[in-house]
């Protein structure tokens, strides 16, 4: 969470606050993989806002949401589970375009039957959901876990959704005319993008006997070091064109 202590650590936590916003502020005028980009803004969650972890959503402009980015396979899965059961709080988010909370999700397994003892399963107690939205216009979801019940504090969950807004606007933006054509082929490239790097996933974990994690860790890793787009080098995984190796321990 928010550390408002003077010191290094805040310092630093700014700069990084400060350097997401310019990541995700550069699509607005430059070329830039939609899939990465929401991955990092997930793991921004993850490292900025106090949460476990994140998963995003995004609509196909067809009605129908799918996952798009997650910060751990256990997120993907506990997301794919939302959709498939159509239940739980980044629907909800979706169809109302508000926040949508739960401090103790074991107080609302009423509410969501058959999500909330996935969630506890999946070692969560508490979640926000906020949308992805520019004005009236809701394309997604970006869905905050905790490892146990209690608030995300405010300031996070502002930090979040501030996160979340300018990653929609670059999303939504377009060199010409607003088109909802166009729109649409700039979603439909990042739900394409996200199918591409879960079948190289799939192929490096079986190749090196790696965790599903650590098999998206080696190809965001092969990206950076090489300055490719990472739905670049899933494509070149698939197509057995690109050997990636695994990242190894204690690295980042």
């Amino acid at each position: 969470m928010i550390d408002s202590t003077p010191g290094t650590g805040s310092t630093t936590r700014e700069q990084s606050v400060a350097d997401t916003f310019v990541l995700l502020a550069d699509t607005l005028v430059a070329d830039y993989d939609v899939a990465d980009l929401l991955h990092r803004l997930v793991t921004a969650c993850v490292e900025l806002a106090g949460v476990t972890a994140a998963g995003l959503l995004l609509d196909d402009q067809r009605g129908n949401l799918a996952v798009v980015a997650a910060s751990s396979e256990e997120t993907r899965l506990l997301e794919v589970f939302q959709l498939q059961n159509d239940e739980g709080p980044c629907l909800d988010c979706f169809k109302s375009g508000h926040e949508v909370t739960s401090d103790d999700l074991v107080a609302d397994g009423a509410r969501w039957p058959l999500f909330v003892p996935r969630a506890l399963a999946a070692g969560f107690g508490a979640g926000v959901a906020l949308p992805l939205r520019l004005r009236e216009h809701t394309i997604g979801t970006l869905n905050m876990f905790q490892g146990r019940p209690g608030a995300t504090a405010p300031a996070d969950r502002r930090l979040a959704q501030a996160f979340a807004d300018v990653a929609t606007i670059g999303i939504l933006q377009q060199r010409s005319a607003h088109r909802s054509s166009l729109v649409a082929e700039q979603l439909q490239q990042a739900l394409n993008s996200r199918i591409t790097i879960e079948q190289a996933k799939g192929v490096l974990a079986e190749r090196n006997t790696l965790t599903m994690d650590a098999a998206f860790d080696a190809l965001r890793a092969h990206a950076r070091n090489n300055n490719v787009k990472l739905t670049d080098v899933a494509t070149g995984v698939v197509r057995d064109r690109l050997d990636v190796r695994p990242v190894p321990p204690n690295r980042t």
